[in-house]
Order: structure tokens, then C-alpha cells, then sequence
């Protein structure tokens, strides 16, 4: 793995969706390259910090029960 082929796949490695023989020659990337590790340990802290700072909110029931009504609409058109 490259450093360019890191800096596309780095949100993929933070969510843990990256594959396992990709996901095996990213950690082997970061231990040979010390600027793709310090930028993808920059990744990580800001996701954390986001992760920290967002308040997590669920919409009102009725939104909800409207929304789904609306959908089921549109589907049968």
C-alpha cells in the first residue's frame, strides 16, 4: 500500500470496514511510513473528538410515523 492509496482509505480503516488483506497492508504501511501514522492518529482523534461533541438525537414519533407515510406513498405510485 502507498501513502495515496492510506490517505483514500483511511475513513474505511477508522470504521473498521476496510477488508482484512487491505486492512492487514494498511497497519503494515503505518509501520514503515511514521507521516501516514501521525496523519492517520490525527484521523482518529478528530473523529473521537466529533464523537464527543455531537449530541446524539432521535427525530419525534410523530415525524416518524408522518415520514412513513409519506414513503409508503411513494412507494405504491
Amino acid at each position: 500500500m502507498l501513502c495515496d492509496d492510506v490517505k483514500r482509505v483511511v475513513y474505511f480503516f477508522l470504521d473498521g470496514t476496510l477488508g482484512d488483506r487491505r486492512n492487514h497492508d494498511f497497519h503494515e504501511h503505518l509501520t514503515l511510513c511514521p507521516d501516514c501514522e501521525r496523519r492517520t492518529t490525527i484521523h482518529r482523534r478528530l473523529r473521537a473528538f466529533v464523537d464527543r461533541r455531537l449530541e446524539r438525537l432521535c427525530a419525534p414519533d410523530r415525524f416518524k410515523t408522518r415520514l412513513s407515510r409519506s414513503l409508503r406513498g411513494i412507494a405504491a405510485d
